[in-house]
């Protein structure tokens, strides 16, 4: 503000005085004698100062006339634009003002405005290659979808600029939700530059996505080279396209592709759980129990986990639930204070109708960290000791609004899913589900609580009635009765396995969770 101040007082100064040099040489008598070449000349004094003003004109003719024959030399010697930008100086000035007014109209949000300066400054340096871009940007901005792709269209027929083309018109397709052609540009994209990071986690998402596995390892491969990924991570995702197509050949009956996936997936992340279940179940069908059991133990080793156990289970379908729990000690010593330990130590006991060893297994996890699980474990625990029908439907109630403990939940937008998948059904955000306890709504949890009033005491007046106390008696397990095994196909997915696998209920504890659902069901309704 100051500058410009002082730049106005210096015009308006510099006038006053030229108007009064003007009139003092107007008014002036004396003669100005000039000689050239022997010659005088005579000169008022305000014909000397426009002697001076046409020698200053004269002399920068004669400087541009050295300039453009300057400018026709270097043409002649092989610069072709050497006379076109000699006439062009002034308006490459312009266009070159206008372009940078244009890039600070884009940077400050103001699309139409970037638009109009861009078509100016194409007007002066018909350089497509530089103004294009802005108006790409600046139709974006603006709104102007059509326009955009338009121009983004003329980036592509020059080669400088064809990435940069392809790139504007992929997030369109993105952000329109046309993945298939999203997909095609960022693989000509990833042709143009193989070591664009943005362009290779755009092409690693659309190629999971698509299922397309054997493509996806080939980008991961390129993110390695580029040095863009972490080894471990690499490998760790490499891992889990190894299972994704193992998967999808198993279930196309390539058995041979499937096994060599699934191996290769548990090589390269031994504690990626699923690709440990699906080895292991591999080798049972193979005839390998100990290659099967190697394999479970180590992944074991990294996090106890349901699955393992199942799988560790179907090893051994047919014994004796005390023989299994006798086998399941050498997983139970490696974590003894994990919660899945003791969660699956406890499970075990009860298949085998050992109530007090399967409560002393579990704890104090129902009181301090408390879930459906483990709350519905007590209540077969109290169940099996012959405990009054309310205090097991007590332990239910509590079930009802307990957290449902770790699950298959996804880190990028907390969505959970039943089973493992390498890309989040929700946000279709690769490799993000994690093994973690899913952040519960507190508005379920409040309208489940408001029942429980209703519940509990419902619960009571039925356990006062004499023909539901037979009933319980009857449905008590028999002290001495065997147990019953149901074998555990080694070919059957996750939710098929053995009912005394960890992960899953013992009979008791079936007829137990019946009871959980028929408590859950009054509230259902009244929402």
């Amino acid at each position: 503000m100051l500058w410009s101040v002082l730049k106005i007082i210096a015009f308006v100064l510099a006038v006053v005085a030229l108007t009064f040099g003007v009139g003092y040489l107007m008014e002036s008598s004396d003669v100005l004698l000039v000689t050239v070449a022997g010659r005088e000349f005579a000169l008022t004094p305000l014909s000397g100062v426009i002697a001076g003003l046409a020698l200053l004109l004269a002399v920068y003719l004669v400087l541009r006339l050295l300039g453009l024959l300057l400018a026709v030399v270097r043409f002649l010697n092989g610069d072709e634009t050497a006379i076109s930008r000699y006439f062009n100086r002034r308006a490459e000035r312009k266009g070159y003002q206008a372009l940078s007014e244009g890039m600070l109209a884009l940077a400050s949000g103001e699309g139409r405005l970037a638009i109009r300066k861009a078509e100016r400054a194409e007007g002066y340096l018909k350089r497509p290659e530089l103004t294009n871009l802005l108006v790409a940007q600046a139709a974006e901005m603006a709104g102007d979808t059509a326009k955009a792709t338009q121009t983004y269209k003329k980036l592509l027929e020059d080669d400088t600029t064809r990435f940069v083309g392809i790139r504007g018109l992929m997030k369109q397709k993105l952000v329109a939700g046309d993945t298939d052609t999203a997909l095609k540009l960022a693989e000509k994209a990833f042709m143009l530059k193989p070591q664009h990071g943005e362009v290779q986690d755009t092409l690693l998402r659309l190629q999971a996505g698509a299922e397309d596995w054997a493509g996806a390892r080939q980008t991961l491969a390129a993110k390695l080279k580029s040095n863009a990924l972490p080894r471990d991570v690499h490998k760790r995702r490499d891992a889990v396209l190894a299972l994704a197509h193992a998967r999808d050949a198993l279930a196309e009956g390539q058995i041979e592709a499937a096994r060599k996936e699934a191996g290769e997936a548990n090589r390269l992340s031994p504690d990626l759980v699923p690709a440990a279940v699906m080895a292991a179940r591999m080798a049972i069908e193979e005839g390998k129990p100990k290659v099967a059991a190697k394999v479970i133990r180590k992944a074991w080793d990294a996090a106890p986990h349901p699955d393992l156990a199942a799988a560790f289970a179907g090893i051994e379908p047919g014994e004796t639930p005390a023989a299994r729990l006798k086998r399941f000690r050498v997983l139970f010593a490696r974590h003894p204070d994990d919660a899945e330990v003791k969660l699956l130590e406890a499970e075990l006991n009860i298949a085998a109708e050992d109530y007090p060893a399967a409560r002393k297994a579990l704890g104090d996890l129902p009181e301090t960290a408390p879930t459906a699980r483990s709350l519905t474990i007590m209540a077969a625990i109290e169940r099996g000791e012959g405990s009054e029908d309310r205090v097991v439907r007590g332990w239910l109630a509590k079930a009802v609004t307990a957290s449902r403990g770790p699950q298959w939940t996804c880190e990028a937008c907390g969505h959970v899913h039943a089973n493992w998948q390498p890309v989040c059904e929700q946000c279709e955000s690769f490799d993000t589900l994690a093994w973690i306890e899913a952040p519960q709504s507190e508005s379920a949890l409040a309208g489940t609580a408001q029942m429980l009033p209703l519940i509990v005491g419902a619960l009571e007046d039925r356990s006062n009635m004499p023909e539901v106390e037979a009933t319980v008696v009857e449905d008590a397990p028999a002290p001495d009765a065997e147990p019953v095994i149901v074998d555990v196909d080694s070919e059957a997915e996750e939710q098929d396995r053995d009912p005394h696998a960890p992960g899953h209920m013992p009979p008791d504890m079936g007829e137990v969770s019946e009871q959980v659902e028929s408590e859950e069901t009054p509230r259902a309704t009244a929402n």
